[in-house]
């Protein structure tokens, strides 16, 4: 079982936090921050910036850089902030991981090199390997990044507790995003390993093995009930949390059939009456507003059943 003493953030839920565009496209730096700001109040222990959700790879390294001080200048805690800056190549790995080490942030959160598929394990680790030494730097912590139906690289078991061996006070905490519960659950017999799973269905399961929460994009809408089913877990136990966690399930199964990142933008937009939200980059769409509204009352009403 994963040892708690190693958690980066408190216990709840941390949302891989959308990356707002303004009409023209470029980031827009007072959304973020005012999106972040909302996160937090609204219950999230902490922000993955720049993940998936995030359209990280649709994201220049210099507009990644910019965005992440413009979080810090705007007020955001950089101890909540889980910084993803895997890429395909090393140097630009290790400047961006650099970067948010040097800003202070929580931990990094890092892909595999992932543009060439079928890798051996042994370059694999060779990666992780040459980037906490080019880094450098003891402040520095990882989260690996495990989502191989997006990336087509994941991070096997044994690499994951190689590395962990090999770099303990470096590697610290792995998010599961590939929805297989038997990979999850096998990641929390590394020993120090703190274990995230990208996604509701399996957190109590992952709770019950001694995780502190989840790591999800439907935090960005709707923080409210997964960040209570995971309060009362901890303070109550899982019969008290069953409610909420019913409802954040039930918000998740609302989701089924839309593409997350447009959809989501298209919420924002509408409920902050701010069109500009719902800017997405290609190859991305952005969603009508007709879908966005059908779905918003879907979410609305089963909010207002709890």
């Amino acid at each position: 079982m994963s040892d708690g003493g190693n958690q980066l953030l408190a216990p709840g839920v941390v949302a891989p936090i959308l990356t707002p565009f303004e009409a023209d496209g470029t980031v827009s730096h007072p959304r973020i921050v005012d999106h972040a700001r909302r996160l937090l109040k609204d219950g999230c222990v902490g922000l993955a910036v720049f993940g998936t959700t995030g359209e990280a790879l649709s994201v220049a390294a210099r507009e990644r850089t910019a965005t992440l001080e413009a979080l810090i200048e705007g007020g955001v805690d950089p101890d909540l902030l889980v910084v993803g800056t895997g890429l395909t190549n090393l140097p630009g790995t290790v400047h961006l991981t650099r970067h948010a080490v040097d800003l202070g942030c929580r931990a990094c959160m890092v892909l595999p090199p992932f543009y060439f598929k079928d890798p051996e394990e042994e370059g694999l680790f060779r990666h992780f390997a040459s980037l906490i030494e080019k880094v450098d730097d003891e402040r520095l912590r990882i989260m690996l990044y495990h989502i191989p139906q997006v990336a087509g690289v994941g991070i096997p078991v044994s690499l994951a507790a190689r590395l962990r061996r090999e770099f303990p006070g470096t590697v610290v905490a792995i998010k599961d995003s590939s929805g297989n519960w038997a990979n999850t659950d096998a990641l929390f017999s590394i020993d120090g390993m703190t274990v995230y799973p990208g996604a509701e269905p399996p957190l109590f399961d992952a709770l019950d093995m001694g995780g502190p929460g989840c790591i999800t994009a439907m935090a960005n809408v709707a923080p409210e009930p997964v960040a209570e089913a995971i309060r009362h877990y901890v303070e109550v136990g899982r019969e008290a949390a069953g409610p909420a966690m019913e409802t954040a399930l039930a918000i998740r199964l609302a989701f089924q059939g839309y593409l997350p990142i447009p959809v989501m933008k298209g919420l924002l937009a509408r409920r902050l009456d701010d069109p500009t939200w719902s800017t997405v980059r290609p190859p991305f769409l952005p969603t009508d507003e007709e879908t966005v509204k059908v779905l918003d009352q879907k979410i609305t009403k089963i909010m207002a059943g709890r």
